[in-house]
């Protein structure tokens, strides 16, 4: 069974049982994945596709996962948002939102497992420039492109961004 699937069955769940926020989240995401789908579908007609477009247009779990990362960092940036305007009520709203999604994602990583990925990728950015490691701030955009792609879902990419910049 992939993630949409899963999804799908826990909001039918969540409809029976009568849980109204999950419900709302799990209904907005819905909602999400199926317009990012749309999206999907639209570059493969604007490229020429015409075949079998439904199922080419079909999320993996990787973009999936993408999509629930979104959501997920617009509850947190909106947490933090309503808690500079003294909104407690809609901060809590916007966090308990966040932790239903997270049940979603892959374990996230630890501080110490970016950073030694970080220094990793410090280095093959310096080796693929002829130097012994990247050593500026403006490598970064090569040390966060050899990153990204080992961290994706795993880890807030602002936490990441933020320990590749005080390791350079």
């Amino acid at each position: 069974m992939n993630l949409k699937e899963k999804i799908k069955i826990e909001f039918r769940e969540a409809f029976k049982a009568k849980e109204e926020v999950r419900l709302s989240v799990l209904k907005m995401l819905n909602a999400e994945i199926a317009n990012a789908e749309i999206s999907k579908r639209t570059k493969l007609v604007r490229g020429g596709e015409t075949t079998d477009l439904e199922a080419r247009s079909e999320l993996g779990d990787d973009e999936t996962l993408g999509v629930i990362s979104r959501e997920i960092k617009k509850r947190k940036e909106s947490a933090e948002m309503y808690k500079k305007g003294n909104r407690e009520d809609l901060e809590a709203k916007e966090k308990q939102e966040a932790e239903i999604l997270l049940a979603y994602m892959p374990p996230q990583m630890t501080e110490e497992e970016i950073k030694n990925l970080a220094k990793k990728a410090i280095e093959q950015a310096g080796l693929l420039a002829g130097k012994a490691g990247a050593k500026s701030q403006k490598e970064m955009g090569k040390v966060m492109a050899i990153l990204m792609p080992q961290v994706k879902g795993k880890a807030d990419g602002s936490l990441v961004s933020k320990i590749v910049r005080e390791l350079l």
